[in-house]
């Protein structure tokens, strides 16, 4: 059962950088054993912001990432104990939010560091998506004509690894070079500019959000500092919801993938629910005999409407925000 409200509070929201000593009753005196480092924010866009932290001092079981939305709505969002950095996405350009992290061991709040940050203004010049004529050719320079750089870092193609009704998940590679990070932009639905910041590391990004049977365009940027030197882009249309071409759901969402079932050849464990927020739940798993190539997940949201998240075959566990 999710905890209640008393259970999630928000600290004040000015920025606090010295430690809560325990969250025990006085009368307690136990040891604090694991410390969180300074809570910053290593990048921001008018959508989104990333944060990262250190642990000087032991470890944590998993952390919690506590803020409030736009419209003054807590939210809070549950983070691995091995995770160091998060993106925060959905947020509102130009706006000032308040960002509290605290270190759990078990259900225990232990430490808790906080920061603010301000999310970028939509500047046209910045935010703007390419040409929806473009053909799919590489920017090779945002520099004067005049100018001829050499190009350094080079990205492969951008493909389509999987594709369900309200996300899409892309890959590519660099087959040269490197990349300090990239910058994945998209139209949502509505056609509004959409941009998602991407660590250097990453070769592969999960999309969530997007609308069944809708045609979107991604463009992927490679960047060194803040310069865009190389792009990739591609097309792809979400899958279609149970139901879409008779026009009606019928709600059968077992039938939204019908693969065969061969005995024996591989083994789902129990599915259970490792931890719970007012708005997320972790799911573990365990695979007792033979391997998958992917899972997913399927569930229906609190409008009832289905939704899908497909997972890495190797992964154990998922966070629904």
């Amino acid at each position: 059962a999710a905890p209640e409200p008393e259970d999630l509070p928000l600290p004040s929201e000015k920025p606090q950088h010295k430690k809560p000593r325990t969250e025990s009753p006085a009368s307690e005196a136990p040891l604090v054993q694991a410390v969180l480092g300074e809570l910053k924010v290593s990048s921001v866009t008018p959508s989104s912001v990333q944060l990262q932290w250190s642990i000087p001092e032991g470890s944590f079981d998993s952390f919690m990432l506590q803020y409030r939305d736009a419209q003054g709505q807590p939210q809070a969002l549950r983070i691995n104990g091995r995770s160091d950095s998060v993106t925060v996405p959905g947020l509102s350009p130009s706006h000032r939010y308040h960002f509290h992290l605290y270190g759990l061991q078990g259900r225990k709040k232990i430490d808790h560091v906080s920061t603010e940050a301000v999310t970028g203004t939509e500047e046209p010049e910045e935010m703007l998506l390419p040409s929806e004529e473009q053909k799919h050719d590489k920017l090779q320079t945002e520099t004067p004509p005049s100018e001829v750089p050499v190009v350094q870092a080079v990205l492969g193609e951008l493909k389509v690894s999987s594709v369900t009704p309200d996300s899409v998940q892309l890959q590519w590679s660099v087959p040269e070079g490197s990349f300090d990070s990239f910058m994945l932009q998209y139209r949502d639905a509505q056609g509004q500019p959409q941009a998602l910041p991407i660590d250097g590391g990453s070769r592969s990004v999960m999309v969530p959000g997007l609308s069944p049977s809708q045609r979107y365009r991604f463009h992927l940027y490679g960047l060194r500092g803040r310069k865009k030197t190389d792009r990739v882009s591609t097309d792809i249309i979400t899958g279609e919801m149970e139901g879409q071409r008779d026009g009606r759901m019928d709600g059968r969402m077992d039938e939204e993938i019908p693969l065969p079932f061969h005995p024996h050849l591989a083994v789902l464990g129990e599915l259970r629910v490792s931890s719970v927020t007012p708005d997320s739940v972790q799911l573990q798993w365990s695979v007792p005999e033979g391997s998958f190539d992917s899972f997913m997940l399927q569930y229906r949201d609190a409008q009832g409407q289905p939704q899908a998240l497909p997972i890495d075959g190797r992964s154990r566990s998922v966070m629904v925000p």
